[in-house]
């Protein structure tokens, strides 16, 4: 996809992601990608996994769904868009993205500042943000008084109720060694 931003390689991707972590969740959370090679069109997935449990997955077959999504759109309405805006909404909401959007949001997110990369519209970007280290106590108390997180999809405000938690965590422990 010509929107992915140039990356040397998988592993060095990883480790740019995995060291902008919080300290509470360094260790816990990890990414992964793979493709298998022997099938065809090299299946490939990404995903995240906390304590070596898959949280949440982006594979090939999201963007096959896309793709019939799409189709069948155009059937409907007679012009080709490859991602129409509603339809891009709803695979936001339903975790319909593939490992390309995943790989896509990642390089983004490395680009961005925080603040930016919190607002985004963009849910793989909001995802990797809320773990990032650079959200500050404030920012996040913030973000748990306003409580908008809750309106996300599921799939995505895991990702801020175990942030949230994490820092809870670190905060009581941090008041039980004073």
């Amino acid at each position: 996809m010509s929107g992915i931003n140039h990356y040397k390689s998988w592993s060095d991707l990883k480790k740019r992601l995995e060291n902008r972590l919080c300290p509470q969740l360094s260790g816990r959370v990890s990414y992964f990608l793979t493709a298998y090679h022997k099938v065809h069109d090299s299946y490939r997935r990404a995903s995240v996994r906390l304590d070596g449990r898959e949280i949440a997955g982006f594979t090939w077959w999201s963007a096959v769904e896309q793709e019939l999504d799409a189709l069948e759109r155009e059937r409907e309405t007679g012009e080709w868009k490859r991602r129409p805006q509603e339809l891009a909404e709803k695979w936001r909401e339903s975790c319909i993205l593939s490992e390309w959007d995943f790989l896509e949001a990642a390089t983004e997110y490395l680009n961005l500042p925080i603040k930016t990369a919190l607002e985004s519209e963009n849910y793989l970007i909001n995802m990797f943000a809320i773990m990032d280290k650079r959200v500050g106590r404030r920012t996040l108390e913030r973000i748990k008084a306003a409580g908008e997180y809750r309106a996300f999809p599921e799939w995505l405000g895991q990702f801020y109720e175990l942030r949230i938690g994490a820092d809870g965590a670190q905060t009581a422990s941090q008041e039980d060694s004073k």
